[in-house]
């Protein structure tokens, strides 16, 4: 008769068969995770290239961005202050022009001649780097390009017609530099209409 022993052991034989027969051998795994992890790995490798790529393509445009930003900002500041240079240019030919004691002098006609030369000279420079003035005369008012500073009453033209400009506007590529501060025309009230009449007679 066979022991209870003997009869596990024989039991415990039989299961670990069976399992062996079951599951695949060691050599059998092994060539599996082989064969998956060579094709894994491809997958990786090619995921991680493609990752790498598309991130030093982004750096590429955002560098390119940013060098463009850059010129553009320093570009921009640069004509905001030079335009400094074109208004006291200006101010100071009407000064002239103005000056009575001035106003006597041979010299004064070549004087200002010169003043009107470097005056071309600096907008010329200004539309070959991209910086345009604003025509604003007759021109319907605009927020994003003029400033009004003030409003005339005009029953000739359409209310919003730009009618004096008080301060050149200037544009650098499609930002502006410089908005052109205006007088803008409005609609006479009644009550102007009857203080204008009243006047008259």
């Amino acid at each position: 008769m066979e022991s209870k022993n003997d009869k596990k052991a024989s039991e415990n034989n039989i299961d670990e068969e069976v399992k062996k027969k079951q599951e695949p051998s060691k050599n059998e795994k092994k060539n599996e995770k082989k064969e998956l992890s060579v094709e894994d790995k491809l997958k990786e490798t090619e995921d991680r290239l493609l990752r790498t790529l598309a991130e030093l393509e982004n750096q590429r445009r955002r560098f390119e961005k940013e060098t463009k930003e850059a010129f553009e900002f320093g570009g921009f500041n640069f004509a905001r202050e030079t335009l400094a240079l074109l208004d006291n240019l200006q101010r100071a030919q009407v000064s002239i022009k103005n000056d009575e004691v001035l106003k006597n002098s041979k010299d004064l006609e070549k004087f200002l001649k010169n003043i009107e030369i470097i005056e071309k000279d600096l907008v010329s420079i200004f539309e070959k780097n991209n910086i345009k003035k604003i025509n604003c005369l007759k021109e319907k008012f605009d927020p994003n390009l003029h400033q009004a500073m003030l409003e005339t009453e005009n029953d000739k033209e359409e209310p919003g017609t730009i009618l004096q400009e008080i301060q050149p506007g200037y544009t650098f590529g499609e930002r502006l530099l410089r908005p052109s501060f205006v007088a803008v025309s409005k609609k006479k009230t009644p009550l102007d209409k009857e203080k204008n009449n009243k006047k008259k007679d």
